[in-house]
């Protein structure tokens, strides 16, 4: 049981980069396509929409299908799009491929999680925070092969086609208990969870947070440029700093977490946050902005799992009903919140637009602040 836990692990942490690698497809390989803004945005309407049916579905079957099962048919709806890529320059042909896509790394999603909590009992927030910290290296190495390596990328999307069909083949032959607590119908555990107040907090701090995470990295280096004055270079140092911090943030706060302190931790980030990014992007600090940008990544970074692991760990009872619900909040967020802040550049300033990002983080505190007495995690599990 040991070595298969250890290798179901290793296998979601793999399906995890995957699923960062084909999100940022699209940005990191658009040039070498020749496709349009136009275009690419149709492509991740499509990528998006496959995401929320899959999450939401395939989380809710986590609670009653075995989940190796599962994410084999993700890989597979993975490997089917990533071949279509590869063998049409179609573009109807491209949106069929990013809706498969989205349905593949939606089960990722809907399900790793889930299997993670079923394997590691109470260390469910290290290796959930582990396992968000391959979506981020996944989207880093799709970046650096495509852009700094120069490589084909059709040459990229055959490659992991091969990989992924080695992941889909490993999952076919996994076994993993069902842990069957929950007889009740899909319709009637969404109708249950519809009705806890912390459900509806945790989506929309969800929201928030990826809202964020999604528009700070997409508008630093804008803002270094022409608010701050940095150059180009000096500019994506900024923006690699900001990474940087995500991703020593989402490993390190996962080994800190102790379940019960879980909750603690969420406002006390959400409130770090708040303070960090009001100063990061109202104050002129120079080259101490550097600073502020590291420890804006950190504590953005670890709200994502943490808050997927309250969630799980909060309704024990039915972990992949839940997280695949909540997720639904992560493509809502890119969405949402760039949208409002383009809304308030557009009719405002640059300037004020930014200060979206401080606003965000206080609606979270708040309502994070207002369940906490609810939001009770024992040493143990339920």
């Amino acid at each position: 049981m040991m070595n298969n836990a250890k290798a179901l692990t290793a296998s979601s942490y793999l399906s995890m980069f995957f699923l960062g690698f084909t999100s940022t497809l699209v940005g990191a390989a658009a040039r070498n396509i020749g496709i349009t803004p136009f275009q690419i945005g149709l492509m991740l309407a499509f990528q998006n929409v496959g995401f929320v049916v899959s999450v939401s579905l395939s989380g809710a079957l986590a609670d009653m299908r075995e989940k190796p099962r599962l994410l084999f048919l993700g890989s597979l709806a993975v490997v089917a799009g990533l071949l279509v890529f590869y063998v049409t320059n179609i573009f109807t042909f491209y949106l069929l491929a990013m809706l498969l896509l989205g349905v593949g790394i939606g089960t990722y999603e809907g399900v790793s999680d889930a299997m993670l909590m079923d394997l590691h009992e109470g260390r469910e927030s290290l290796h959930i925070s582990i396992n968000h910290f391959f979506v981020t290296f996944g989207s880093v190495a799709i970046t650096v092969y495509m852009i700094f390596l120069q490589m084909n990328w059709r040459n990229a999307i055959i490659q992991s086609a091969v990989v992924v069909s080695a992941l889909a083949a490993f999952f076919a032959l996994a076994k993993l208990g069902v842990k069957r607590i929950h007889s009740n119908s899909y319709r009637e555990r969404i109708s249950i969870l519809g009705r806890e107040p912390i459900i509806l907090v945790l989506f929309v701090c969800i929201m928030l947070a990826v809202g964020v995470e999604t528009s700070s990295i997409g508008i630093l280096t804008t803002f270094l440029m022409e608010l701050r004055g940095f150059d180009q270079v000096t500019s994506k140092v900024g923006l690699l700093v900001l990474l940087s911090g995500m991703v020593t943030g989402r490993l390190l706060v996962g080994f800190w977490a102790s379940r019960q302190h879980i909750p603690r931790l969420i406002l006390g980030l959400m409130g770090l946050a708040l303070v960090v990014y009001g100063i990061l992007f109202t104050a002129n600090l120079g080259n101490l902005v550097y600073v502020l940008a590291y420890i804006a990544g950190f504590a953005l970074s670890a709200l994502l799992p943490m808050m997927l692991s309250a969630a799980g760990l909060l309704y024990r009872e039915m972990p992949g009903t839940v997280l695949g619900l909540v997720k639904v909040a992560i493509p809502l967020g890119s969405i949402v919140l760039p949208l409002i802040m383009g809304l308030v550049a557009q009719y405002s300033s640059f300037q004020s637009s930014l200060l979206v990002f401080p606003a965000a983080f206080a609606l979270a505190f708040l309502l994070m602040l207002l369940i906490q007495p609810r939001m009770q995690l024992s040493k143990t599990s339920a």
